[in-house]
């Protein structure tokens, strides 16, 4: 593996190139903050809360971020990490493809003075995939204990992860009246149940939309029932996806 050669102590994030296997420092880090998110306040709480453990040296949890396409998942968790960087936690952003590098990038950072994060964005597999054997084993279930000074987050659309089918739950059944899973079903469920935390997402309610449409238009003077309207033209236009995501678009276009 290329030496990275990464300051952490002025480099705060870095992304792992694959193709040199190196980790690229991060120069221009998005600044989202906690207080820009709403509608999610209790997971910001959790994830807050996990976090602040975390960088105290306390029991924390490796995080499972999973529900509705644009509901804030990947946002919470650059905002939680711009709260605590300048108190030492780092950042280290790993694709899903990647993840067989995964032993690699802990062995670099695990000896460092500092706690890391590392983030996989949009975190599923198919069937065919094996890439998820490598972050069974970083979360659980090497020889080698995982390092104090790393936690994983990561965020899906998937609670399990893993693809379930049909012939699954057909190969389940009652034993002894107790439900016993088929083996692809224990796989598929082994995977996110090494995550210690579940946080899920669901999409907004039009009044919690309206509300985030109105703090990104705060300095709005027009007319605001208006606004309100062109915003709920704006989420049918998309299939009636009411997010923050959506909301940060409408803004984008309308402004």
């Amino acid at each position: 593996m290329t030496n990275s050669t990464i300051h952490w102590q002025t480099s705060h994030a870095a992304i792992w190139r694959s193709r040199q296997e190196y980790l690229r420092a991060v120069k221009h880090i998005d600044p989202i903050g906690l207080d820009d998110l709403l509608g999610i306040e209790t997971q910001k709480e959790q994830l807050f809360r996990n976090t602040e453990r975390f960088m105290l040296g306390q029991g924390a949890n490796n995080t499972l971020l999973w529900g509705a396409r644009g509901t804030g998942k990947s946002s919470l968790i650059k905002a939680v990490f711009n709260h605590f960087r300048e108190q030492g936690l780092r950042l280290v952003e790993v694709e899903k493809s990647d993840l067989i590098y995964l032993p690699e990038i802990v062995d670099e950072i695990r000896d460092t003075e500092h706690r890391f994060i590392i983030y996989c964005d949009d975190l599923s597999f198919e069937a065919n995939e094996t890439e998820y054997k490598s972050l069974k084993s970083a979360l659980e279930g090497s020889i080698e204990l995982p390092p104090d000074n790393v936690l994983i987050y990561a965020s899906s659309n998937r609670r399990h992860l893993l693809p379930e089918t049909m012939q699954d739950n057909r190969d389940s059944g009652l034993v002894d009246g107790e439900l016993h899973y088929a083996d692809a079903i224990e796989e598929k469920i082994s995977l996110s149940d090494r995550f210690g935390l579940w946080l899920s997402f669901y999409p907004l309610s039009q009044d919690q939309y309206l509300t985030i449409v109105d703090h990104y238009f705060a300095a709005y003077d027009g007319d605001r029932v208006q606004l309100h309207r062109e915003a709920i033209r704006f989420t049918q236009s998309r299939g009636g996806a009411r997010s923050g995501r959506t909301a940060y678009q409408f803004f984008k276009y309308y402004r």
